[in-house]
């Protein structure tokens, strides 16, 4: 039987709280919200990376902020080989060490117990065991995490606020680029010389797994590129997936 993910918990933190917490922040700088993140929880944070544009301006303010501040990525062991170039690059320019969680399950075991293209068959299956349960572990234990969304790349979080509540993993998350465009992004990327993904100057805004991820045409969405022909729009790092198909974590 289809079992839920574990959801981490932790005490909900004063909504009240949290509601003027969002409302204050709403108009600061994305520098002035990550410091106000790093003060409020010296201990229990965490950035979560893809290696994006919107990534990669987080990850240059908050070593000007922390010298060494605790970043993680979901290495589903499908991204692009520039992808884990970046890493390395962001790695040696920064001095800091960037975490990796992996699934259980290698590639060829994934194959082994659900057959081949997964990602094609039953991408949600696949989202889950390459990057939901990495990710729970990678939350455990923490506080608040800090994310790269901004409220115009999809409808699901248009409503994403600076600071809120993540009832999906049980702690607080933080969303410094929230109010940005993409324009604002670009910008600072190119004000600061912040290294980025090559694969963006070849048509791809959005990038994730070497699968399901393909250059966007012109006129097309910065996300069309991701699941490409499905409805699937979230992998659901930040929110649920389309079909809601769950298996208990795997075991091996």
């Amino acid at each position: 039987m289809a079992l839920p993910l574990r959801k981490l918990t932790q005490t909900i933190p004063d909504p009240a709280r949290i509601e003027r917490l969002a409302d204050e922040l709403e108009e600061a700088s994305p520098q002035e919200i990550l410091a106000w993140a790093f003060d409020e929880f010296p201990h229990g944070i965490s950035i979560a990376t893809g290696f994006g544009a919107e990534g990669m301006a987080i990850i240059d303010m908050a070593v000007r902020i922390d010298p060494a501040p605790d970043i993680f990525f979901i290495d589903t062991g499908f991204l692009f080989a520039e992808t884990y170039g970046l890493r390395r690059q962001v790695e040696e320019r920064y001095h800091i060490t960037i975490r990796a969680f992996k699934p259980q399950l290698t590639p060829e075991a994934q194959e082994r117990l659900f057959g081949a293209r997964l990602w094609g068959n039953n991408p949600d299956l696949c989202c889950q065991i390459r990057k939901l349960e990495p990710l729970e572990e990678a939350l455990d234990g923490l506080r608040a995490w800090v994310t790269a969304i901004r409220r115009d790349q999809t409808a699901a979080r248009a409503t994403a606020q600076a600071v809120e509540w993540d009832e999906r993993w049980g702690l607080v998350k933080v969303n410094p680029l929230v109010r940005w465009s993409k324009r604002d992004v670009w910008d600072y990327l190119r004000s600061n010389d912040v290294p980025f993904n090559p694969l963006h100057l070849r048509g791809y805004p959005s990038i994730g797994c070497t699968h399901c991820t393909r250059a966007v045409r012109e006129g097309e969405d910065d996300r069309a590129g991701r699941w490409s022909g499905r409805e699937k729009t979230e992998c659901g790092l930040h929110g649920r997936t389309t079909t809601e198909v769950w298996i208990a974590p795997v075991k091996i």
